[in-house]
């Protein structure tokens, strides 16, 4: 009797080649299954299933995480304005622990002896899906033919080739993985410090007409309510009205550089409009309804919990602690953010919100004061001074 084995298939060069190898080479009975996180439509999950059938799939399923990955990642990534080296907005990192998740519960629940991924050797999605498979089901092993065998995309292309398959192997060049939350792309330029990647490489050409568009955003808890006005109970249709939009401006483009979990530096492309839109809506807002200090902890805390997120620590009970206090810190954040998008940039014009502390009766900034006098403000200088002054009057360093 043959093994069974669930390979994680995107339909992409790595998981095309994963299945057909593990089918034609290895003799595995394959369970190919794609965890949609709400990037794929139903034509294109259609189209994944097709190919995985033409590869030797003996059978493909979709498994849909689009509203767990909302509410158990992506409100938090937003609560947090988590954006990894201020650019990135973790989009692949989040949705691989999901996936994995949902990949290892499929394998349990049709008695796999192993799973697969096609992650290289050089990533961090193979510590992503080995940690998860690891701590959910350590009994089932783990097969990873693109990195064990340290294969490049070229060699990848022509086994297909050489097996009669036939696709768009210009596409498979670059690797695409699309989410809800963004979309990555690499390729041969994003291996090397000195290139960009192309136009024809992202999947969003510009095509919006005219010279701007305004948008509006509207937050209730920190969580997207509404988009130009129009409500939304579904929050990933919400989030995917803003991606609408803003794709048809090119926004979102950059190339995110930074350390990866093994230790090498690292490069990415990503087309991402409406993480970046409503992050930094949201963060806009939270200038207005948040003090001081709950910003200042914010920051620490959402810097932590993407780090933690990104480095595959996703199951770490710590990650509990940190969403509690984002949760708690969002009771303000509730108003309406304006934004005006252009070709490939945006700016952010306002708000509106009751929680807004500039409305405050105590006073206008550089305007007038209501609830101090002149002088209060000479008296609390002098105090404040004093530690600088004690310093300066006992080292006279200047």
């Amino acid at each position: 009797m043959k093994k069974k084995v669930v390979l994680a298939f995107s339909g992409g060069l790595d998981t095309s080649f994963c299945a057909m190898y593990l089918s034609k080479d290895k003799g595995y009975e394959v369970y190919t299954a794609l965890a949609n996180t709400g990037g794929f439509t139903e034509k294109e999950c259609k189209a994944i299933e097709e190919r995985a059938m033409k590869l030797g799939a003996a059978k493909h399923v979709t498994i849909n995480v689009e509203k767990e990955y909302y509410e158990k990642s992506i409100k938090y990534m937003i609560f947090g304005n988590v954006l990894r080296n201020g650019t990135y907005p973790i989009s692949v990192s989040s949705e691989r622990i999901f996936q994995a998740i949902a990949i290892i519960n499929y394998a349990k629940e049709i008695g796999a002896q192993a799973v697969a991924h096609g992650s290289t050797g050089a990533g961090n999605d193979q510590v992503r899906f080995d940690l998860t498979f690891e701590v959910l089901a350590s009994h089932i092993e783990i097969i990873t033919p693109t990195r064990d065998m340290n294969l490049s995309r070229d060699y990848e292309i022509n086994y297909l080739k050489q097996h009669g398959y036939e696709v768009d192997f210009v596409k498979l060049q670059y690797s695409i993985n699309k989410g809800l939350w963004g979309t990555s792309v690499g390729g041969k330029e994003t291996l090397h410090s000195d290139r960009t990647l192309p136009d024809e490489a992202y999947p969003s050409p510009l095509r919006a007409e005219g010279q701007q568009e305004d948008l509006t955003i509207d937050f209730e808890q920190g969580e997207i309510i509404a988009v130009n006005g129009e409500p939304f109970s579904n929050k990933a249709d919400a989030i995917r009205r803003v991606e609408a939009v803003g794709n048809r401006w090119a926004i979102g483009r950059d190339m995110h550089i930074g350390d990866t979990i093994i230790g090498i530096k690292g490069r990415v492309g990503f087309e991402a409009a409406a993480p970046l839109l409503i992050i930094n809506a949201h963060k806009m807002l939270e200038k207005h309804t948040l003090t001081k200090w709950q910003q200042y902890w914010k920051d620490q805390i959402g810097t932590w919990y993407g780090m933690f997120l990104h480095e595959a620590q996703y199951l770490d009970p710590v990650m509990r602690d940190m969403e509690a206090f984002l949760i708690n810190t969002q009771r303000n954040v509730t108003g309406r953010v304006f934004l005006t998008l252009r070709p490939y940039a945006y700016t952010l014009v306002g708000i509106e919100s009751s929680h807004d502390l500039m409305k405050s009766d105590f006073g206008t900034y550089g305007e007038a004061q209501k609830a101090w006098t002149a002088d209060d403000v000479k008296g609390f200088t002098r105090i404040l001074g004093n530690p600088m002054k004690f310093y300066y009057n006992v080292n006279k360093d200047l």
